[in-house]
């Protein structure tokens, strides 16, 4: 009886040295859903099966899979980014802080949650091929099935992106940034210009996105969909022109530290990450080597 107690406090004090796993919330791209078994449903798969334990949310907007992918085109991403605020703050498994991924756009809107929504808090963001710049000039592919959607977003891109209509209504509008119109996109741009400082300081913004212990970014670097992809490093056209990119030290966004990323740079909480492939294109060794590590 005595050894068996002695084996329950040994036990007992090697779990004390146990840190639970961090919760991981994951939010999909553009015509992706939560739960696809080729994409999020996948990521997820691979994560709960590297990391015992782990709780993984997959965010979902709507109250189905078809309302969720319909959602990642047509719904206001203010309105998406409150709703995901809302699911988080009820989430018991988070009240402790968690750890965000965002797939392509998935990868901004996360952003703008640590921004706006400081509680629960997030630890670490790891945007993968997310546009922090936005994205200009169409899309050159488009995922699955949507292809009849994209040519329709095209169309309407092309015809009046910064209205208010189109504003509200377009996802892609939202952070559609053409750098020969930076006046009508500072101006008029409901999202991107707002989680970006582009019409004045928001001193919670920068505080909230500076408590992020780290802040990864991955570019690919064969990427044929965004347009230009150094926006996957916070970088973009040199201003005036879409020819010349600049990186996110050139930036104004930067060197003014609007948004605290020159300070967040130099405490060496921001990783730019690099891999070859085209959008959203990488190896499941290459996930569990590179990007694994910031989960654990």
């Amino acid at each position: 009886m005595a050894a068996l107690k002695v084996a329950v406090f040994v036990l007992l004090g090697l779990c004390l040295g146990c840190a639970a796993a961090v919760p991981l919330v994951i939010w999909h791209g553009m015509g992706d859903s939560c739960c696809n078994p080729q994409s999020m449903g996948y990521i997820k798969k691979i994560v709960e099966n590297k990391i015992p334990g782990i709780y993984v949310l997959s965010l979902k907007i709507g109250s189905n899979l078809i309302q969720d992918m319909e959602n990642s085109f047509f719904m206001n991403v203010n309105d998406q980014v409150r709703e995901v605020c809302s699911q988080l703050a009820k989430d018991p498994h988070l009240k402790g802080g968690y750890n965000a991924m965002g797939f392509s756009q998935g990868g901004q809107f996360l952003r703008a949650v640590a921004q706006r929504c400081p509680s629960p808090p997030m630890l670490n963001l790891i945007s993968v091929g997310g546009q922090h710049q936005g994205s200009v000039y169409g899309f050159p592919r488009c995922p699955g099935e949507s292809s009849h959607i994209c040519d329709w977003i095209r169309k309407t891109l092309d015809l009046g992106a910064y209205t208010q209509a189109v504003q509200e209504h377009l996802v892609q509008a939202e952070y559609w940034h053409n750098p020969l119109k930076e006046e009508d996109y500072r101006k008029n741009s409901i999202f991107l210009a707002d989680i970006n400082q582009e019409r004045g300081i928001n001193e919670t913004y920068k505080k909230n996105l500076m408590a992020l212990k780290k802040f990864v970014m991955v570019k690919f670097l064969n990427d044929t969909m965004v347009d230009p992809p150094i926006s996957e490093w916070f970088g973009f056209y040199k201003s005036g022109q879409a020819q010349e990119t600049i990186l996110l030290q050139e930036t104004s966004l930067y060197t003014e530290d609007r948004l605290g990323l020159q300070e967040m740079d130099k405490a060496g909480k921001l990783v730019f990450l690099g891999v070859e492939g085209d959008h959203l294109h990488f190896s499941e060794e290459w996930f569990y080597t590179t990007i694994l590590p910031f989960l654990q």
